[in-house]
């Protein structure tokens, strides 16, 4: 998947810390987003992009950016359950939307990590404001090089990005 590529749909079977509706992109156009897949037992996401991902949504100005989790999980199934992802949101104090990523019947790959060609977690994706891939990151991501990015982004007006 290229930079500059149009951001598909995500596909997700329950939403975590929405207040009435989920998060889709076009109910989020005209802002930057921050799109993070992780799942609850990789090591790299408790460590580094979950931590990040709050951060970032806890910062940043709701009105210019908007940080959504997608718990996308493709091994350990039954130890990464909905009930599970509750008590992991609960307990590291996540505040930001999270959607469960859905498996499609027969697929080892949860339908937006493949819609995304994410190679695993945890991985981060910038949306800019007209709904384009800005960046698609796998693995931990500098912080500072991430707000430069976002930085520039929410400096952009919508048409500037397309």
């Amino acid at each position: 998947m290229s930079d500059r590529a149009l951001a598909s749909p995500w596909r997700c079977s329950q939403w975590f810390n929405v207040a009435g509706e989920a998060p889709t992109l076009q109910h989020l156009r005209g802002k930057v987003i921050v799109l993070h897949a992780f799942q609850m037992l990789c090591p790299a996401c408790v460590a580094h992009g979950v931590p990040l991902a709050e951060q970032i949504h806890r910062t940043a100005d709701a009105k210019d950016l908007a940080v959504v989790g997608l718990h996308t999980v493709f091994e350990h199934h039954a130890a990464m359950t909905p009930v599970a992802l509750e008590a992991y949101l609960h307990e590291y104090r996540i505040t930001h939307p999270v959607g469960v990523d859905v498996h499609a019947p027969g697929q080892a790959i949860p339908a937006t990590m493949a819609a995304y060609a994410m190679r695993g977690t945890p991985t981060l994706l910038v949306i800019d404001r007209a709904g384009r891939i800005r960046q698609h990151l796998f693995g931990p991501v500098d912080a500072l090089a991430l707000g430069m990015l976002l930085g520039g982004l929410m400096a952009e007006s919508g048409e500037a990005s397309t």
